[in-house]
């Protein structure tokens, strides 16, 4: 097991699928996967390893920030030998030209953030997404009939702020939506060499207060994750 991880070395498959909350990682789990077994609960951090379509899938926890899926990214990668991570989470709009609903399969992060120079000696701004994932996804989609956009996001260390302009890193790189993961995990599978995608679901619009309300998510989420699942079980 790793520090923050308590599951046992064969516990946790090659591809995780990896959201914020553990109570999404618990609900997809519960309804996507055969014999799920609950494989660690640090921290209240739920991992869970099961079967979708007969092929063996992993889902857990990243929690909110880059120190936490840097944290649970890395060690998922070298402590697991995971080879592969997609995060599947939720975004702001910027921009009405994104709508609720939308489903984003992010093509490159921008970030403020000194994570990567830091951890890695990554001086770049702006990352792309790492391995073949990202096609892998966009052809799922297709198989779906999901209409996704390929966009960069903002990767953000800031929930709240006080300057209510777009911040201009996310202006510079053409950024049309916020989340504040995707650029610390990109920056680790870089590093190590590993594949990773970000999946994002568009629940505000920050313009105009638009939200997916409480009732609504669910139903939202729905998609991303069947997508998710799809790609994941192509890269296996």
């Amino acid at each position: 097991m790793s520090i923050h991880i308590s599951a046992k070395k064969g516990e946790i498959a090659k591809v995780v699928l990896q959201p914020g909350d553990p109570l999404r990682a618990q609900y997809i789990a519960e309804n996507y996967l055969e014999n799920a077994k609950l494989v660690s609960k640090t921290r209240g951090i739920f991992y869970y390893t099961g079967l979708y379509k007969g092929k063996e899938i992993t889902v857990g926890a990243s929690g909110m920030g880059f120190p936490s899926i840097g944290i649970y990214s890395f060690e998922l990668f070298t402590e697991y030998e995971v080879d592969t991570i997609i995060r599947i989470g939720t975004c702001g709009a910027y921009t009405t030209d994104l709508k609720l609903f939308d489903i984003l399969n992010i093509e490159n992060a921008a970030s403020e953030s000194t994570y990567a120079k830091y951890a890695w000696e990554i001086e770049d701004e702006i990352l792309p997404h790492q391995g073949n994932i990202f096609g892998t996804i966009n052809e799922s989609a297709q198989e779906l009939s999901l209409a996704t956009k390929s966009i960069n996001v903002h990767s953000s260390d800031i929930f709240y702020r006080k300057d209510p302009n777009v911040p201009a890193i996310a202006t510079k790189y053409n950024c049309p939506a916020v989340e504040m993961e995707a650029f610390g995990l990109f920056a680790n599978a870089q590093h190590l060499g590993k594949n990773a995608a970000t999946i994002l679901t568009v629940t505000d619009i920050i313009p105009t207060h638009e939200k997916i309300s409480a009732d609504e998510r669910e139903k939202a989420l729905k998609p991303m994750m069947e997508l998710a699942l799809e790609s994941a079980i192509k890269s296996l």
